[in-house]
């Protein structure tokens, strides 16, 4: 990617955290960044850098493009960079490798009387763990502020029932020195004790109200009594929870593995945002575009990209997340449609994600519509009114012309990017039709014409504009037809009176906007071929009545004939010329012909009038 193609995507970055992937042409991940700030971390990789890494001005060059991916905090794009990183090994990146996992969890064991402790890994045994969490000192602090408060046991024994009413234990220094409440020896009940890890989750899980309600009392409490060095530490620990972020919403395994999807879509568009999530983390995103033909509505494009997607990354996850119902081929999934907690937050993420690709979209159309000139607008409109692949570049319209069936001829103009073509327009003396037949004259010269294309190897225009309503359009595509050209030409017809757009095989017809822009351009080329058609037929039929006046007179051919109507300037002159004046010029024989016949013609005119 070079700094004038980056300048052009940088307004469509946002200042948002999040990570970022250099992908190479290939679509190999070359790199894998966070950011507290994408746009400006993206920014210092390009312009003028004196004192640059050369391995960044390598990764810079190989970049083919560059996808982002936004986020609620910095901390959270930190742990989902470690989770990319993990998965696809990026060659440019070299930290935070598995071995050496920074990640912490905290731990409610699934038991009796549960403990609470820190942990590096996660396991699948009914056990709660809630993180991870990148600073240690923070979550040892959170740890020891949970264990202060609660007073929770530390030790591993086994609390069974039996064994507390057998009295195996004995209280230990935890419990004299008032860490924990004794549970081993029946001084605290299971039920008081599960109220407290109850309490705990809330805490986990950010519900900071009642937590924080019990440190203002308990500070209120030790200020009245005038213990102020407690309610200093107290004050300190408040703080510490105010400041505390609870777990992240990037990586969560108490979700394990779930598909998210969240869709956004406008008139023209449809985004559907996916998140791939495997034992609580996030190891793959990506937004599908769906274009829009018909009124499609969302519960119907949503399903297809959920199929599309799954099976393009070969999901086999049994719980799909969606904002929305869903219907798929599959009968054994689960879909959740959540209101409230973790699975919310996640599809909230989602959602965060597709709304700003469809607002990127967006500025970047907008964009792209103050950069283009008129003709690239112009051919982009028709191109989405016309529902075509592909910008028409190369137009192409028809017109026939004949005057009571008499000197058929058709005409055919050439607009390329917009503009009229002059030098490719062609006009057609209709061969095979004797008679006032628009249609079979439209189908002859459509085959005439991509018939010599095709042979001549010289392309095809990507829209075909008919002169005519519905039978005009299906003679013309009985030629296309024939040429195995269907699908490959965009065929249309347009109707002089309503202005009516025409699709083959389609009887009910299409409206364009009467100021749209694409509109005028069908309607210029249409005038034009109709302008071009009837100067060629005037100069036909100008041609033919020369025809029968003077070259069907036995003797006079076409050369004569042109010499004595450059010479006297009308037919009417040759009439009225003197016979020695006619004699001059075409000499003695010829002018004798000439003078017999209108005296012949002059002889049936008096016998008429008779």
């Amino acid at each position: 990617m070079t700094n004038e193609e980056f300048k052009v995507f940088a307004p469509s970055i946002p200042t948002d955290p999040g990570i970022y992937q250099y992908i190479d042409a290939e679509g190999k991940i070359l790199y894998v960044g966070k950011a507290k700030n994408l746009r400006n971390r993206l920014s210092s990789y390009f312009g003028e850098k004196k004192y640059q890494l050369a391995k960044t001005k390598v990764l810079v060059r190989h970049a083919h493009h560059i996808d982002f991916m936004i986020v609620e905090t910095e901390h959270d794009a930190l742990l989902l960079e470690n989770t990319l990183i993990k998965k696809h090994q990026p060659r440019y990146n070299v930290m935070l490798k598995d071995e050496k996992s920074p990640l912490i969890y905290i731990c409610i064991k699934h038991e009796r009387f549960p403990r609470v402790f820190l942990t590096r890994k996660s396991f699948k045994d009914g056990s709660s763990y809630f993180g991870p969490y990148l600073q240690k000192f923070r979550v040892e602090q959170i740890a020891e502020l949970i264990r202060k408060l609660f007073q929770l046991r530390t030790c591993q024994l086994n609390l069974s029932v039996d064994n507390i009413a057998k009295n195996k234990f004995k209280p230990c220094l935890e419990y004299h020195i008032k860490n924990c409440a004794a549970p081993c020896v029946a001084f605290e009940s299971e039920e008081s004790y599960n109220r407290k890890i109850e309490q705990i989750r809330n805490i986990l899980k950010g519900n900071f109200a009642a937590v924080k309600n019990h440190l203002k009392d308990e500070m209120a409490r030790a200020a009245a009594e005038m213990r102020f060095e407690q309610a200093q530490v107290l004050k300190e620990k408040l703080a510490l929870f105010e400041d505390y972020q609870g777990k992240s919403t990037v990586v969560n395994p108490s979700i394990k593995d779930v598909d998210v999807f969240a869709i956004a879509d406008d008139e023209k568009e449809a985004f559907v945002n996916y998140l791939k999530v495997v034992n609580g983390a996030i190891i793959h995103t990506y937004t599908l575009t769906l274009t829009k033909n018909l009124d499609e509505d969302q519960e119907m494009m949503l399903s297809l990209a959920v199929q599309t997607m799954r099976e393009r990354f070969n999901s086999q996850t049994k719980e799909l997340i969606v904002p929305i119902k869903v219907v798929l081929p599959e009968n054994d999934l689960i879909i959740t449609i959540p209101r409230i907690g973790d699975k919310k937050k996640l599809l909230e993420l989602s959602e965060k994600n597709v709304q700003y690709h469809l607002l990127q979209k967006r500025k970047q159309a907008m964009n792209a519509t103050g950069k283009q000139t008129s003709a690239e607008r112009i051919l982009r409109t028709l191109q989405a009114d016309l529902h075509m692949e592909a910008a028409p570049l190369w137009i192409e319209c028809f017109d026939n012309s004949n005057l009571h069936g008499t000197n058929p001829v058709s005409s055919c103009v050439v607009f390329k990017n917009a503009k009229p073509s002059k030098r490719d327009y062609r006009h057609f003396n209709v061969k095979s039709v004797e008679g006032p037949n628009d249609f079979a004259s439209m189908e002859e010269v459509v085959l005439r014409r991509y018939q010599r294309l095709i042979g001549e190897g010289a392309g095809l225009p990507q829209l075909v504009i008919i002169d005519g309503g519905k039978g005009q359009l299906s003679a013309a595509m009985k030629s296309i037809r024939a040429l195995g050209l269907e699908g490959q030409i965009t065929v249309v017809g347009i109707a002089k009176r309503l202005e009516e757009i025409y699709f083959p095989d389609d009887p009910v017809p299409a409206h364009i906007n009467k100021k749209s822009e694409s509109l005028k351009l069908i309607q210029q080329a249409r005038d034009e071929a109709h302008r071009f058609g009837i100067t060629f037929h005037r100069n036909q039929r100008s041609k033919n009545f020369l025809k029968t006046e003077l070259t069907e007179i036995p003797g006079i051919g076409k050369k004569t004939s042109e010499k004595l109507l450059s010479h006297f300037g009308s037919l009417a002159r040759v009439k009225a010329a003197d016979k020695e004046e006619v004699e001059k010029l075409i000499g003695k024989v010829a002018a004798g012909k000439v003078a017999g016949y209108f005296a012949e013609g002059q002889e049936d005119e008096n016998s008429v009038r008779l």
